[in-house]
C-alpha cells in the first residue's frame, strides 16, 4: 500500500534537476500552508519525512472510498487527453458508482490533513526534547563557563590591580632605599674626613714633638 500511496503524489527533492518547460495551466491560488518553515529556512523536501508522513497516512487510511481512492482515479486519468475540469468529473463519476459524495471526499481529505497534523504535533514534541538535550544543556553549559570566565577576569583586573600597587610600592622604597643609601654614604663620608682632618692634626703633632723635642732639644745628662 505505501510504494501505491507514494504513486499517488509528486514530491520532487528540492535542488533536484529542473524538467523541461510543460504547457502553461490555469493559475491556482495556493492553500495556506499546514506548517510554516521557521526563521526564514524554506528547508527541503527530503525522503526521510515523506516516508514518515505516507506511513502516517498509510496507517490511518479509512474504509471504503475515500480522497486516497479518488486521488488514485485521478491519477489513471492523467495519461488521458482531458483537461482538468474534466478529469475531476471522470473520477467524480467513477467515486459516485462507489457510494462516495462530494462531501465526503473534501472530510476524507479534511481527515488526512488533521492526521499529518498530528505528526507535526508529535515531531515539534521530539523536537523540543531534542532542542532541550542538545541546545538547551548547552545554553546552559555556556552561560556557567561565561560567569566562569567573568569571575576570572574580575580576579584578573583585582590581581592586576594589586601588582600594579605592590609594583608602585617597591619604586617608592627603591627611591626610599636609595635615598637611604646616600644618606648612609654621605654620613659615612663625613665621618671619614672628620676622622682623617683629626688623625692627621694628631700625626702633625706627633711629628712636631718628634722633631722639637726629641731631635737634640733635650737637656743633656
Amino acid at each position: 500500500m505505501l510504494k501505491n500511496l507514494k504513486s499517488l503524489f509528486i514530491v520532487e527533492e528540492q535542488n533536484a534537476p529542473e524538467k523541461p518547460a510543460e504547457d502553461p495551466k490555469p493559475t491556482v491560488t495556493p492553500s495556506p500552508k499546514i506548517a510554516e518553515s521557521r526563521e526564514g529556512d524554506p528547508g527541503k523536501i527530503t525522503q526521510k519525512f515523506i516516508e514518515v508522513l505516507f506511513k502516517a497516512m498509510e496507517s490511518n487510511n479509512l474504509d471504503g472510498f475515500d480522497y486516497l481512492e479518488f486521488k488514485q482515479s485521478l491519477q489513471s486519468l492523467s495519461k488521458m487527453p482531458m483537461d482538468e475540469a474534466t478529469r475531476f468529473r471522470s473520477a467524480f463519476a467513477m467515486a459516485e458508482t462507489m457510494g462516495a459524495t462530494t462531501q465526503q471526499l473534501l472530510s476524507s481529505a479534511n481527515h488526512y490533513i488533521d492526521v499529518l497534523k498530528s505528526e507535526e504535533t508529535k515531531f515539534e514534541k521530539a523536537l523540543a526534547n531534542q532542542r532541550e538535550q542538545q541546545i538547551g544543556r548547552k545554553q546552559v553549559e555556556i552561560q556557567e563557563m561565561e560567569e566562569a570566565i567573568q569571575k576570572k577576569a574580575e580576579e584578573i583586573k583585582r590581581l592586576t590591580t594589586e601588582i600594579e600597587a605592590h609594583r608602585k610600592k617597591v619604586d617608592a622604597l627603591k627611591g626610599e632605599m636609595n635615598a637611604a643609601a646616600g644618606k648612609v654614604e654621605s654620613t659615612k663620608n663625613d665621618f671619614i674626613a672628620s676622622y682623617n682632618k683629626l688623625v692627621d692634626q694628631i700625626h702633625a703633632d706627633v711629628e712636631s714633638i718628634k722633631k722639637h723635642l726629641l731631635s737634640g732639644s733635650e737637656p743633656k745628662k
